[in-house]
């Protein structure tokens, strides 16, 4: 449910130029609501009705500080909303491959894995860094009793510098949650979640290990 849009967070790993993005990769977001200094878009998924979210807003440390929150993958059983489980599997040249088990409270369990790249390249005021996720359950551990494999999600997170210590993130996720959810209440819990996903990255950037930079604010 809501975690979901998490993540994978998950993240992780290559430095190469932008890639392209498809014409129709900025059309079609309709404003859903504010909050907390976080600006939330949705729009409708072709063949599905559940819908994809989009979320922008700032976080007080650097871009880079930000993007090794977002691969700290071993660490989001300790930060991130809901995360019961999260191992690497496998690292590759461009990728890393990570096993999540979520446990929403209010449902059974959920898990995935997920194949996430991280990719940088210089923007005008600095150094703008993406990460990009996709399923990859064909590297997933078998299916567990009680516990729901989500079978599609795919995002991005965009990290923008946006003046001293300061990062405009952009993050966009699309999701099906798994098991017999009403997508009226799985797209509620997606965009209600996604405010949780940015206060957890809001507050664990604090910690020193990343990169030396301990922020203040939201």
């Amino acid at each position: 449910m809501r975690s979901f849009i998490l993540f994978s967070l998950f993240p992780i790993i290559c430095l190469a130029s932008e890639p392209a993005k498809p014409s129709d990769a900025n059309a079609g977001w309709k404003y859903a609501t504010e909050r907390d200094g976080l600006t939330i878009y949705s729009r409708p998924h072709a063949g599905s009705s559940l819908k994809e979210f989009r979320a922008t807003g700032e976080i007080a440390a650097t871009p880079r500080a930000v993007s090794e929150v977002i691969e700290d993958v071993d660490a989001y059983p300790g930060f991130m909303p809901y995360m019961a489980e999260c191992r690497l599997l496998k690292r590759e040249k461009d990728s890393i491959v990570s096993y999540q088990r979520i446990s929403p409270k209010i449902c059974c369990d959920r898990d995935l894995t997920v194949r996430s790249y991280k990719r940088s390249w210089p923007g005008i005021v600095g150094i703008v860094y993406s990460n990009r996720w996709e399923s990859a359950n064909e590297f997933s551990p078998p299916k567990k009793h009680g516990v729901a494999r989500v079978e599609l999600c795919q995002g991005s997170w965009l990290l923008e510098p946006a003046g001293a210590d300061r990062t405009r993130a952009t993050y966009s996720v699309y999701t099906d949650t798994g098991g017999l959810i009403p997508a009226f209440i799985a797209n509620h819990f997606s965009q209600t979640g996604i405010g949780e996903v940015f206060a957890a990255v809001r507050k664990q950037v604090r910690e020193p290990k990343y990169n030396g930079e301990r922020a203040t604010g939201p």
